[in-house]
């Protein structure tokens, strides 16, 4: 029997996904597609802050406790990619800024004064999160939220699992952020479009993925709405503004992850330094600039 693309889509943390890989036996893909839907599913009611039971929920709500909580592995693996994003951006991406994106997401009439950030501010640093051995000290009036690290983990982590399952071409596709499992049976690479921020329904550019990931940051889908005005979600947590510059980045990489805080790295420190930055780096990606130029390396721009 000869090798065919089977494709399995589902719903998850707020997104359409899909996995395609390529398999001889139908019966046999559905059984491997199911199994990573479920680990998918998995690390979305553990981590998701809206789902019941979410552990993020538990650790927000252990803040001030003088007990702290304790961490498994998994969780403090998220930590640590936290901390390479918040370092990879000069700390103004960080996730303990959740109250100052909550409070931004809120207004709908006018931006957030000077009062209100210097209520919110101190509430916000990476640093200021106590880890002691296996156990968390989060301070009091903090919150913690992982927002598209979650996503961009759980594609890393089920292609893992689909290669222990024995999937060896395969593509992740969660949202929009996308991790690859080998080429192509051909060996030819996966072409993956780019959506345009203004208009999801068509493409900014091609990106041919051969291994690792690809993540985006900027979509105007999650806009901030103020006084009719679009303005780009992401929120600089040194400064408590808004970001600007560019709408939006994609990046691919060695994997979705790492691709993610390049991501962010790069919106959040504008469209001077951020793509500098990514300019210096050996991936490819493509950013739009707020005055709706193009700027990439090694893609194929529509």
């Amino acid at each position: 029997m000869s090798l065919s693309l089977r494709r399995f889509s589902f719903r998850a943390m707020a997104n359409h996904c899909e996995i395609q890989i390529y398999d001889e036996s139908r019966i046999d893909a559905k059984k491997t597609t199911q199994r990573l839907a479920t680990e998918i599913l998995r690390i979305e009611q553990k981590y998701f802050p809206a789902t019941k039971n979410s552990f993020v929920l538990e650790i927000n709500h252990s803040a001030g406790s003088r007990l702290g909580i304790k961490l498994d592995t998994e969780t403090r693996n998220l930590f640590n990619i936290a901390e390479h994003s918040f370092a990879l951006s000069s700390g103004t991406w960080d996730i303990t800024a959740t109250k100052l994106n909550k409070a931004w997401k809120d207004k709908t009439q006018s931006p957030l004064d000077n009062a209100e950030l210097t209520k919110l501010l101190p509430l916000v640093g990476f640093e200021k999160l106590d880890f002691k051995g296996k156990r968390l000290y989060l301070p009091e009036n903090m919150e913690i939220d992982f927002g598209p690290i979650i996503k961009e983990y759980a594609a890393d982590a089920v292609a893992a699992l689909a290669r222990k399952l024995g999937v060896q071409h395969g593509l992740i596709n969660l949202g929009g952020d996308f991790t690859v499992i080998g080429p192509q049976p051909d060996q030819k690479p996966w072409p993956i479009g780019v959506a345009n921020p203004e208009n999801a329904n068509s493409l900014l550019a091609k990106i041919d993925l051969l291994e690792g990931g690809i993540a985006s940051c900027g979509n105007f889908s999650n806009c901030i709405n103020i006084d009719n005005q679009k303005y780009n979600s992401l929120v600089n947590a040194k400064t408590g503004w808004l970001c600007s510059g560019l709408r939006a980045v994609t990046v691919a990489s060695l994997n979705c992850t790492q691709a993610g805080s390049l991501a962010r790295m790069a919106l959040s420190l504008g469209e001077n330094d951020g793509l500098k930055e990514l300019k210096e780096q050996s991936f490819k990606f493509v950013a739009m600039t707020e005055g709706g130029d193009l700027k990439g390396k090694s893609v194929n721009i529509k």
